[in-house]
């Protein structure tokens, strides 16, 4: 029987009617089509891109995990229209320039790790399935957790729970984790989500102690936040004019960078500079709608959906690619 804590063991794509609804209205150019999934994964949201798209249109899926990339050669090795690359999304106006595509429709970015990832005990993102203490989305690629965990000075280890996890107890949990080191290395996730455990003064109903913890530890392994500002600019400055960026988050931190670059805040002017309506610069993007969030259906069918959040721009006319 399946923990209260433990995730389920197929991924299903979140938000899947949602994001299609706020894609289409891009991809009726009336011409070929191109589409860009940033996080390819296990192919769910690609797939229904697909189904949108004809038999003149293109789909390129991006993803850093080469397992993730041989499922989706895989899934789509019949499909003509799909380009599968492995880069990480921050490489894609890089993989555009080799594939020649000077503009595209529409791109996707479902951020986070998928379910295949966690329920892979050999990956080290479980803090429920006992495994070596690894995290990287990419395997072949950087420096695993338990390395950096041996090596990293307690104020350093703190700051990444504390700012990247909104751990409230990351001083005696990194504390912990240097008591701990000193007597053997920490290598095996159940080791570290134990410890954890058992150093928190208390624990939040319906959440496991070692939740922030590892968020924060993987957040910062894979670098995910500088990916995700490094991607967001590039993503909308690909896009045509009416073209859509889409992005499903799943933690506030997130969130709040796509919060504020689809607002463009950067790009409008000060409130003490005397300019009427008709003055102002156009702004090169704007929000569509507001932010969507799963059904309670959605989330009964796919716990996993609960935190996911939606948002969606679209490339201004004069600012286009």
């Amino acid at each position: 029987m399946r923990g209260a804590h433990e995730p389920s063991t197929a991924h299903i794509a979140v938000l899947l009617a949602e994001t299609m609804a706020v894609l289409r209205p891009a991809l009726q150019t009336g011409a070929a089509v191109r589409c860009v999934d940033a996080t390819g994964g296990r192919g769910g949201h690609s797939a229904a891109l697909l189904a949108e798209l004809g038999a003149a249109d293109a789909l390129l899926v991006l993803d850093r995990d080469p397992t993730a990339i041989a499922a989706l050669r895989a899934r789509f090795a019949q499909d003509p229209r799909v380009r599968v690359r492995q880069a990480r999304f921050s490489a894609l106006a890089n993989v555009l320039g080799t594939l020649g595509w000077n503009a595209v429709d529409a791109v996707l970015a479902d951020l986070g790790v998928s379910s295949p990832q966690l329920d892979e005990a050999v990956r080290g993102f479980s803090f429920l399935r006992d495994g070596p203490l690894d995290m990287r989305m990419d395997p072949e690629a950087g420096v695993s957790a338990a390395d950096w965990l041996a090596a990293a000075p307690e104020r350093e280890i703190a700051q990444v729970l504390r700012e990247y996890g909104e751990e409230r107890f990351a001083r005696p949990i990194a504390r912990a984790i240097l008591r701990a080191r000193e007597q053997a290395p920490i290598t095996r996730t159940l080791q570290l989500a134990e410890l954890i455990a058992r150093t928190l003064p208390r624990q939040e109903a319906g959440q496991h102690p070692a939740t922030r913890s590892f968020q924060g530890i993987r957040i910062f392994i894979n670098h995910e936040l500088e990916e995700l500002n490094a991607f967001l600019p590039q993503a909308m400055h690909a896009l045509r004019a009416g073209g859509r960026l889409a992005v499903i988050s799943f933690h506030s931190l997130e969130d709040r960078l796509v919060k504020r670059f689809f607002r463009a805040d950067d790009y409008r002017v000060s409130v003490d500079v005397p300019l009427r309506a008709n003055e102002l610069p156009p702004l090169p993007w704007q929000p569509v709608g507001k932010a969507l969030r799963a059904s309670p259906q959605e989330i009964r069918a796919n716990p996993r959906s609960r935190s996911a959040v939606l948002r969606v721009a679209e490339r201004s006319p004069r600012h286009a690619a």
